[in-house]
């Protein structure tokens, strides 16, 4: 995808791929970099908190099966990888 401005557009999609109700994860960090993007990305779902340290969802539980969606737009993509994620209980998981 391309904005009318002609700067390239990336979908990222966090999921969470555990089967079952039995596991959520939280606290999710990635390597981002110097992230950064010409449209506004939801900080609530991906924020960076440092030079190379992005968070996931705020840090808050991702039940199994849940997706964490934005949309960024850089002349490049980045490279994202996770570096940190805790697994919680999915009966003190928020929905």
């Amino acid at each position: 995808m391309v904005l009318p401005s002609g700067v390239p557009a990336y979908q990222v999609d966090v999921i969470n791929q555990c089967i079952g109700d039995g596991c959520a994860i939280a606290g999710i960090h990635v390597r981002c970099g110097w992230f950064s993007s010409v449209v506004l990305v939801d900080p609530s779902k991906f924020r960076r908190v440092r030079h190379n340290d992005c968070l996931i969802n705020g840090g808050k539980p991702m039940r199994a099966g849940e997706v964490v969606s934005f949309l960024y737009a850089n002349s490049f993509p980045y490279r994202l990888s996770v570096t940190v994620a805790t697994c919680v209980d999915p009966d003190t998981a928020a929905p």
